[in-house]
């Protein structure tokens, strides 16, 4: 089909959905904070976010170093937390064992509103 002939129709049906008063989108974003650092997590989450970090840092990072790698906090949303892998974490095989069950149960044992844990690159 030819664009000329589409257009009409599928501007018509955009046009039909804003006069409807329907929403636009199916649910409305988080208010999401989205640092320097390029972190993201709901505002009414950041004591949450505070201890989640305090744990990262004193209890998987040291350990994750040790074998050369690190893991950084980059956000928290519905429950669950977001974070990258560098060097030797990046590349290492047992990285996703490590993050769903040590990191993740570690996590969820202290901030009990910690549902999983995600990589992100």
């Amino acid at each position: 089909p030819d664009w000329q002939h589409l257009k009409p129709a599928i501007l018509g049906a955009i046009m039909e959905h804003f006069m409807s008063g329907a929403p636009v989108m199916a649910s409305a974003a988080p208010t999401v904070e989205a640092g320097e650092s390029g972190e993201f997590y709901d505002k009414a989450d950041e004591e949450l976010v505070l201890t989640i970090k305090e744990l990262l840092d004193t209890r998987v990072r040291p350990a994750v170093a040790q074998d050369g790698g690190d893991i950084t906090f980059r956000g928290f949303e519905n429950g669950t937390v977001f974070l990258h892998m560098k060097g030797a974490c990046a590349g290492c095989p047992s990285s996703t064992a490590t993050l769903k069950h040590g990191i993740q149960n570690l996590l969820r044992h202290f901030v009990p509103e910690v549902q999983q844990v995600e990589q992100v690159a």
